[in-house]
């Protein structure tokens, strides 16, 4: 492998399926603050829907005191607002883990940021009126198809919390990066749930329903939950808020180095507070160095930017480790569960 990334060189996406479409970023390439489309990762459970711009609406209803249905232009009328905000998908790392789990066999690059813009999911609840049992917020998108060894026909349904749902920084977003919402990630509407995996945020919403009670839809009771045991399915539960987490960018992984001074650079997230320190291991995790972070006071649901001056003096094959810890006292773990475990990469210096 090369001694150093060419940034020359024009990265591309990663096929990981092709029927239902699944491509992962090329992860050494986007820590810029926004990720071009091109770099985009595509994550699908079936194929893509077929809707055009000029035929749609956007139906609300259910326990609502008025059910409404919005145009397009009837919500670019509304005021909107624009978020810097990390989507990633639940599965993200999977390939690492040991033993092999069922899924998608994702590396580090199921994981996007770019900023979003469209009106607040509260607003428009407000403007439908929220009955006094609701509980829950539905959010249909038009994609359907067979899941995996099953004959029903479903639909991608999730539900939020109402809390969740009146946060005024959940959106019904219409542009990405200044621009319509590319197709093949949601177009014309998305749901942009900040700080939780990407999975809540649906794509190409077809209908907003409010709910009393508990949404028991397969992507919601099956799909995207937690299984603490292995098993059986005691103490599960659903898959909400991001783990904090980090992953190292350069150098790349088995890259071979020479003596003396190299960069490790990465990025790291969290869905509870900020990243408050991230840590490099050279010694598999007997000693821990500080690494220097990038905070961002404005932007609070984007990933953290941290590097660290190493100094090779010696010869041999080094194993580089990083962890992170957010406000809240969450510290990255070294095995996983479910979503956050650390990547370790290897090296050969010469």
């Amino acid at each position: 492998m090369a001694d150093r990334l060419n940034r020359n060189a024009k990265p591309t996406l990663t096929t990981r399926s092709l029927h239902p479409e699944n491509k992962e970023a090329p992860f050494p390439f986007i820590g810029n603050d926004s990720v071009p489309t091109s770099l985009f990762y595509k994550r699908n459970h079936f194929d893509y829907p077929s809707l055009t711009y000029l035929n749609y609406w956007l139906p609300i209803g259910g326990f609502v005191t008025t059910p409404k249905v919005f145009s397009m232009q009837d919500l670019k009328n509304l005021p909107s607002k624009t978020l810097k905000v990390v989507l990633e998908c639940a599965g993200n790392k999977r390939s690492y883990f040991r033993p092999k789990v069922f899924g998608e066999q994702w590396e580090k690059g199921a994981i996007n940021q770019g900023f979003w813009t469209g009106v607040p999911l509260k607003t428009l609840l407000h403007s439908v009126g929220i009955q006094k049992e609701v509980t829950e917020v539905i959010i249909e998108g038009y994609d359907k198809g067979k899941k995996t060894g099953s004959n029903t026909l479903h639909s991608f349904k999730r539900s939020l919390p109402l809390e969740k749902a009146l946060d005024p920084d959940t959106l019904i977003a219409y542009e990405y990066n200044e621009q319509p919402i590319p197709f093949e990630h949601g177009f014309p509407l998305r749901l942009i749930v900040p700080n939780w995996y990407a999975m809540a945020s649906v794509k190409w919403i077809k209908q907003i329903t409010l709910h009393i009670g508990t949404f028991k839809g397969p992507f919601q009771t099956e799909d995207y939950v937690y299984y603490p045991h292995v098993d059986n399915d005691q103490d599960s539960f659903p898959v909400t808020i991001h783990n904090v987490n980090s992953s190292i960018q350069q150098p790349l992984d088995k890259q071979i180095l020479t003596k003396g001074s190299h960069t490790i650079t990465g990025i790291a997230w969290t869905g509870l507070g900020s990243i408050s320190k991230v840590e490099i291991s050279i010694d598999h995790g007997t000693t821990w160095s500080q690494t220097a972070i990038q905070r961002s006071v404005t932007d609070r649901y984007a990933w953290t930017s941290w590097t660290y001056e190493w100094v090779v003096e010696e010869k041999g094959e080094y194993t580089i480790m990083a962890k992170a810890t957010d406000t809240n006292g969450r510290t990255q773990p070294l095995t996983p569960f479910g979503t956050e475990k650390g990547t370790d990469i290897m090296l050969l210096i010469k």
